[in-house]
């Protein structure tokens, strides 16, 4: 059974959630993440290794949990004036970040420790969210444009499935073709 952490912010548990996240984060760069293990992580973290048990249940869905928090968003699409740059841009760096060794290795984490499902939806929705700006900002530009469900399917999916089992030959070019393909179909 999957164990998600509850956090309110601010409180008790966004604090052992942050201690927690930055101890996992620390203890991949100083030993790789096989050497990993709750008690280690616990001691890093400053709480019992019960505590992390019970909101993580183990080092997997703890990891799983990380890559989440490390693939959300920091900021907006960058904003380019037109719907065919926009998109471009965001492939581009959505590309560029995923395809990165430390991104391939948030994706695993997120699919590994996730027997549910719910991390691998929550980095569909910040795709989507980003994806939705961009497509507001063409709306509001009175730009036709695709749906949301329409960029996933013809540009993230390609990008992530050969992120994930065909990562040679990805590069700028292969998603500007994504990209232009889906805007040059007709709607």
């Amino acid at each position: 059974m999957s164990r998600k952490p509850i956090v309110r912010p601010g409180g008790r548990s966004a604090r052992v959630q942050q201690s927690v996240h930055t101890a996992v984060r620390e203890l991949v760069a100083e030993v790789g993440r096989d050497a990993l293990t709750v008690p280690l992580i616990a001691a890093r973290a400053g709480v019992t290794p019960s505590t992390v048990y019970r909101r993580w249940g183990d080092v997997h869905e703890l990891l799983s949990d990380v890559a989440v928090e490390r693939l959300r968003p920091e900021s907006a699409p960058e904003d380019l004036g037109d719907l065919t740059s926009d998109l471009t841009a965001w492939a581009e760096q959505f590309l560029d970040e995923m395809n990165s060794p430390p991104g391939r290795a948030y994706i695993r984490d997120t699919l590994l420790g996730d027997p549910d499902g719910d991390n691998a939806g929550q980095c569909s929705s910040y795709a989507a969210e980003q994806i939705d700006a961009v497509l507001a900002r063409a709306a509001a530009r009175a730009e036709p444009a695709p749906d949301t469900e329409a960029v996933l399917d013809a540009v993230v999916a390609p990008l992530m499935y050969r992120i994930l089992f065909r990562p040679g030959g990805l590069d700028a070019p292969y998603a500007r073709s994504l990209v232009n393909s889906l805007l040059a179909a007709p709607r």
